[in-house]
């Protein structure tokens, strides 16, 4: 998993009729593009993660 900051982090939910999660990636913290990241939720709220397989990164440019 490779991010650039300014990408979205979603992370699917894991049961029947629990919403993905998503999130902008405001700090790359690994190595060349790796996690951990820094994220900020739609709610303002930040933290940092390394995300699992139920997860996936919204590059910018195909997010247009």
């Amino acid at each position: 998993m490779h991010a650039t900051k300014g990408d979205q982090l979603v992370q699917h939910g894991r049961v029947v009729g629990e919403h993905d999660k998503v999130a902008e990636i405001v700090e790359v913290m690994g190595d060349k593009g790796t996690p951990p990241y820094r994220v900020r939720f739609e709610d303002g709220h930040e933290a940092v993660c390394s995300p699992g397989p139920d997860s996936e990164i919204r590059h910018r440019e195909t997010q247009l």
